[in-house]
């Protein structure tokens, strides 16, 4: 835990500190100390590229003076060093109260965490094996497949938090992920397919699944899409998969339900608090207590204990996600949701774990009632604009809808849409959940987060296709569904952690 840091300080040193930090006026102030100790493999070229482990360490000091906030931060967590940091930090963020004395009281969270096999107590050479055996199987599946990359990393990170408010708080957090990338090519086609495992675990991640199983679930994805037809192009109903829509919610929804860029006006949803936003059968939640996933927390980055907030319930839009500035703008609570990539960034509201609750209705049944439309396996990258809603995305694996059956697979197929109109053509919710992971980009910072969604249907959304792609009453593009592969519903619903992306 925390007391390994080097040279931690005493609560005494930090309510001095943080003291120190207020004497030219200020109204907040609070220190983030970490070390983070990491390590990172890498496999490309049939070979280990990369192989990295390190130590950082390092505070961060924030001052907020009304609307003014000063950030600074050193990697000396010396009693000195951190005096010195609080004395620039308060230089620039004049103005305020007189200093309060400070009482720093422990606060504890809600939220377990149980790491059954940390990684620090893992060998190198043992991590390494798990990364040349997935190479290896990949590359022994299929002549076509010409590139396999393959990377795992891990982080154990201890943290001090103290605040003016007299907050403390000590958090450890572990995290290991672990990505396959295959790169298959017939001809002039070259496709891609990945799988990628991680959460707040440590190397017990392999019980859940093998190197070589996600090895081959890649394989298989790139192999599949080189049989693909053109996707078809037009507006029609769209039936996304538990895992192929968590970076639907994350991009098109919650971005805009973070409080910052909605106090900037910079959301779609700003002055909409209270209103009917989405389908009634939509409820949005960001839940940073699920056991195990990767944006859970015990913690936030600034001391306040994870939590569970709904963001839509059954439509109507209810709550943002608010760090304590934001909130403090508001006069109400943080939800828990500022965090940081490290100390050396000061904490914005972020997502944790962002989903759409599942419904009541059976997944297939929401396909045998879909006459045509697009079945989307995985999504790919995309891009949104936060302050009108409007995307595109990817589809990384898509199949077509014909009479209520999952027919050929797809390539080269977009959406195109606007998120607060999608959410209101979301007419069918099933009753699974599919999770994916990734790393959630903003204002220059990377942080965990898991994303998750049910099987739904979505009326009606534009899909972009290629050329030679048609849409869905072309016999080309449907008629032959079992020429090239037949593939059950209950296969192609099966659920699992989809993906490392940066959103």
């Amino acid at each position: 835990m925390v007391e390994s840091l080097n040279l931690r300080p005493s609560k005494e040193d930090l309510r001095d500190v943080l003291q120190a930090a207020l004497q030219q006026g200020g109204d907040f102030a609070d220190i983030f100390i970490e070390k983070k100790m990491m390590s990172g493999i890498g496999c490309e070229d049939n070979k280990i590229e990369r192989l990295t482990t390190g130590i950082d360490i390092g505070a961060g000091i924030r001052v907020i003076a009304g609307e003014a906030t000063a950030y600074a931060y050193t990697n000396d967590v010396s009693r000195e060093g951190l005096m010195h940091a609080a004395e620039v930090a308060s230089h620039a963020a004049k103005g305020g109260g007189a200093v309060q004395s400070i009482d720093l009281r422990e606060v504890l969270s809600p939220v377990e965490i149980n790491v059954e096999l940390r990684p620090d107590q893992v060998s190198i050479e043992d991590k390494v094996e798990k990364v040349l055996a997935a190479n290896k199987h990949a590359r022994s599946l299929d002549e076509r497949i010409k590139q396999v990359t393959v990377g795992y990393g891990d982080i154990v990170q201890e943290v001090q938090i103290a605040n003016s408010d007299g907050d403390y708080v000590e958090d450890e957090r572990i995290r290991s992920r672990f990505v396959v990338h295959a790169v298959a090519a017939d001809g002039p086609v070259i496709q891609t397919g990945y799988e990628a495992l991680g959460g707040v675990r440590g190397f017990e991640i392999f019980r859940e699944k093998t190197p070589e199983e996600l090895a081959q679930n890649a394989v298989d994805r790139a192999l599949l899409m080189l049989t693909a037809k053109p996707a078809p192009l037009g507006r029609m109903a769209v039936v996304m998969s538990g895992e192929a829509g968590g970076t639907m919610v994350h991009e098109a929804c919650g971005h805009g339900l973070e409080a910052d860029l909605v106090q900037k006006g910079l959301s779609v949803y700003a002055g909409k608090l209270g209103e009917e936003v989405a389908s009634p059968l939509v409820t949005v939640i960001d839940d940073g207590t699920i056991s195990g996933k990767y944006g859970t927390i015990r913690f936030d980055d600034e001391g306040v204990p994870g939590q569970r907030n709904v963001l839509i319930d059954k439509g109507r839009l209810t709550s943002f996600m608010y760090d304590r500035f934001t909130a403090r703008k508001e006069g109400r609570a943080s939800t828990g949701n500022g965090r940081r990539e490290s100390y050396q960034h000061k904490p914005v509201p972020r997502m944790t774990n962002t989903l759409i609750a599942a419904g009541d209705e059976d997944p297939e049944k929401i396909i045998k009632d879909t006459q045509q439309g697009l079945f989307v396996k995985k999504m790919g990258g995309g891009q949104v604009n936060t302050t009108n809603g409007d995307f595109v995305f990817d589809v990384a694996e898509g199949y077509i809808i014909e009479n209520g059956e999952i027919k050929h697979a797809v390539r080269g197929a977009t959406l195109t849409g606007n998120g607060p109109e999608v959410l209101q053509q979301i007419d069918r919710v099933g009753n699974d959940l599919g999770y994916a992971i990734g790393t959630c980009g903003k204002e220059g910072q990377g942080v965990p987060v898991s994303d998750a969604q049910p099987t739904l249907r979505i009326a009606s959304l534009v899909v972009g296709g290629t050329a030679g792609g048609s849409g869905t009453d072309d016999a080309e593009a449907t008629g032959q569904a079992g020429e090239l592969r037949r593939i059950s519903v209950r296969e192609l619903l099966q659920s699992g952690e989809g993906r490392i992306r940066r959103l």
